[in-house]
């Protein structure tokens, strides 16, 4: 199967931001685009919560009830997902994009991009889901178990479209991040878009000496680069660069021991995840 594009959608605000980002996304990378709607049809908790207190006939009979309302809600929600599917292939199109796909699946989000996991190039997801609280300052409980799992590129999206013009790679000099130099360098996805690599530390010689390698790695691919190494707290220092310089797209490495790669499992980037406005690429 060809590695394509992946964009999740469901009911949430923020489907649209993964509809367009997804479009420039196939585009840049020449690479198809599928669009996945997956329905949770876990059973309802409803009938321990309705029936505790009724004769046996008449929870039997209320049972029968739940189930029926179960299959109808299964019903609808596919429908629903079917009509979010179509609107997302025309709105790609409308984008630019030749073709969309649409799948739809049963199961959880997370198990199914497992599943599909071996024809995914890069996934686009929003920040948060349907069911995440409308005022959530959060991430939704969906990316997180994603970021976890799915050994992927992750591209995790706002809710409003911006044609990136300027990229930020959050660098350590580790392994990831140095994969993530040479990605940055020989990807279509950033032709023609400027990168900012940043080291938060120390001016170290091993700092400079990698911040070097970082900017000449990307130079020679044709690519402008600039580079910074700041000392300070990483979020803090990662997000005033960013507001300084106007960056638009971030990319991160996702997990390791380095105090950039705390995914999820510390602090740093779980802020920087819950306090972007913008779009905000996570390699593993």
């Amino acid at each position: 199967m060809t590695e394509q594009v992946m964009a999740a959608i469901d009911g949430s605000k923020f489907s649209e931001g993964v509809c367009d980002y997804a479009a420039w996304a196939s585009q840049a990378l020449g690479a198809p685009l599928t669009f996945l709607h997956v329905v949770d049809n876990h059973p309802q908790t409803a009938e321990a919560d309705l029936s505790g207190n009724i004769g046996l006939g008449a929870r039997e009979h209320l049972l029968e009830e739940l189930s029926h309302l179960d299959e109808q809600r299964a019903k609808v929600a596919q429908e629903q997902g079917r009509l979010m599917l179509k609107a997302a292939r025309e709105r790609a199109v409308e984008d630019g994009v030749d073709d969309p796909a649409g799948r739809q699946r049963n199961g959880t989000l997370v198990e199914t991009l497992e599943e599909l996991a071996d024809e995914i190039r890069l996934l686009v997801v929003g920040k948060r889901g349907e069911a995440a609280h409308k005022a959530s300052d959060h991430l939704g409980s969906n990316l997180e178990r994603v970021v976890r799992t799915l050994h992927r590129p992750i591209l995790m999206v706002p809710d409003s479209y911006r044609k990136p013009e300027k990229v930020m790679l959050a660098f350590d000099g580790s392994k990831t991040t140095r994969k993530g130099v040479e990605m940055l360098a020989q990807s279509p996805l950033f032709d023609g878009i400027p990168v900012h690599v940043v080291i938060v530390g120390a001016e170290t010689g091993d700092n400079r000496s990698q911040l070097d390698w970082a900017l000449k790695t990307l130079r020679d691919a044709g690519h402008e680069a600039e580079g910074a190494i700041r000392a300070g707290e990483v979020e803090a220092t990662l997000r005033g660069y960013q507001e300084e310089n106007g960056i638009d797209l971030l990319v991160m490495g996702a997990y390791g021991h380095s105090r950039i790669r705390h995914l999820l499992v510390g602090s740093t980037t779980t802020t920087m995840l819950r306090k972007a406005s913008g779009p905000v690429l996570l390699l593993r």
